[in-house]
């Protein structure tokens, strides 16, 4: 057993406190399946003097992460701070280049710069660990570099953001809207005061972007993500979704191609009877498909201080121990280049709702439509006047497999016909 495992955080919020807080209760158990102790020798945040439930008496405190990294003599740099450019980053080159191994939390750094940091880091020869940056407590990275590196993965599909989870689960359980439930989440801390992060997908991007990149050994492609939200999503699509068989979920999906890597965030009907859709709340739940495994789930916590930190402390032990695997499986320069599939080549089903005039031939109308574009209607529901003083209907539609850009073309046809009374929503459907 060697000495002492030296830690520096920078940031202490919510998942920094619970990492003090975690070493702190655990430091016996840890110091064992480290084979050496576990020991926070600096911290850096803007107020180190709030209590945080650890004793900091004997910890250097620091206003400025940055002097922490200069002055301090550790083994391990644990990067709290959050954001993609910035004092984050800063951080995170400036321990590289003094020789300390970085643990970062930070899914958008990595999703924009990953490639470049972890090549600092392999040029430098220390760890760039990332545990908690992809949905909190599940170790899903260390699933796919290790416990599934015997398998070429083709799929993976999850359910990589809480807050957009809970308030769809809360719109299905209560019938409300999503502007009501989002005020709720909210008022609960499940969601920021500016949500778009979370609602519009930008947040699930940034996980998928790793976990795209860690499953095929490719360089990451932010920007080659097709991202959709779910502010458009009702209490009807809800209702309907259900009565169909099916429940709404934002769910974040790659697949490797002949043509290249399908990488897609957006709100989906799934079957009731598939594993995911009752994965409730502000769980995360990521559905692994290998040649070898086949499908694989693992269902957890995806954010909070304790789940969180637990990933984090995972990859300290992982350092400790002597543990070395490159960032995304495979050295930097043995990345491939894979080319994006555009989101007009994708095939599936689809369901649409559209508010139309009630009168006859509209139906026939908009069958017309579909019929020429080769899409086959798979089921309909209408459930009488949704505003009856201006004779309007909701009908909801859903189709057999068809390809996205044939589905696209036929929906602005039927959008621009003088009966549809606002555009079609349009919700993909994924038969897990």
């Amino acid at each position: 057993m060697s000495d002492m495992l030296n830690i520096a955080i920078a940031g202490l919020g919510t998942v920094g406190t619970g990492t003090l807080q975690l070493l702190d209760r655990q430091d016996g158990l840890l110091a064992e399946r480290a084979l050496q102790p576990l020991r926070v020798v600096a911290v850096a945040d803007l107020d180190t003097g709030r209590d945080r439930g650890v004793d900091l008496g004997k910890i250097s405190c620091f206003d400025d992460a940055l002097q922490m990294v200069a002055e301090t003599d550790v083994d391990v740099v644990v990067e709290l701070i959050g954001g993609s450019e910035g004092i984050a980053r800063e951080v995170c080159e400036a321990a590289i280049a003094k020789g300390r191994h970085v643990i970062t939390a930070n899914k958008a750094l990595l999703a924009h710069h990953g490639i470049e940091i972890a090549a600092q880091a392999e040029k430098a020869g220390v760890v760039l660990a990332y545990e908690a940056a992809v949905v909190g407590s599940v170790p899903i990275i260390k699933a796919l570099r290790e416990g599934l590196a015997g398998n070429r993965i083709a799929r993976i599909t999850g359910i990589l953001n809480g807050t957009c989870n809970y308030i769809l689960s809360a719109m299905r359980a209560t019938g409300k809207e999503f502007d009501e439930v989002l005020a709720e989440a909210q008022s609960l801390g499940y969601a920021e005061a500016d949500p778009s992060f979370d609602v519009d997908g930008v947040d699930a991007a940034h996980k998928l972007a790793l976990l795209t990149a860690v499953a095929y050994g490719c360089i990451i492609n932010f920007d080659g993500i097709y991202v959709e939200g779910i502010r458009h999503i009702t209490a009807r699509d809800i209702a309907c979704a259900e009565e169909l068989g099916y429940r709404i979920k934002l769910l974040g999906t790659t697949r490797r191609l002949e043509q290249g890597v399908e990488q897609r965030v957006h709100p989906c009907l799934i079957p009731t009877g598939a594993p995911l859709s009752h994965v409730e709340g502000v769980l995360n739940a990521v559905m692994v498909e290998g040649d070898f495994v086949g499908p694989a789930m693992f269902e957890g916590a995806g954010a909070g201080s304790h789940p969180t930190a637990s990933a984090v402390v995972a990859d300290m032990v992982d350092i400790a121990r002597g543990v070395v695997i490159p960032t995304f499986g495979r050295p930097v320069t043995e990345l491939e280049k894979m080319s994006s599939v555009p989101m007009k080549n994708h095939s599936g089903a689809y369901y649409i709702r559209l508010s139309v005039t009630d009168k006859p031939g509209v139906i026939a109308d908009i069958s017309a439509i579909l019929r020429d574009g080769k899409i086959s209607m798979e089921s309909m529901l209408q459930h009488g006047r949704a505003d009856a003083s201006l004779g309007v209907v909701t009908v909801v539609m859903t189709t057999h497999e068809t390809q996205e850009s044939a589905m696209i073309e036929a929906l602005a046809k039927i959008g621009a016909l003088p009966v549809v009374e606002e555009p079609p929503c349009m919700i993909r459907i994924e038969q897990l």
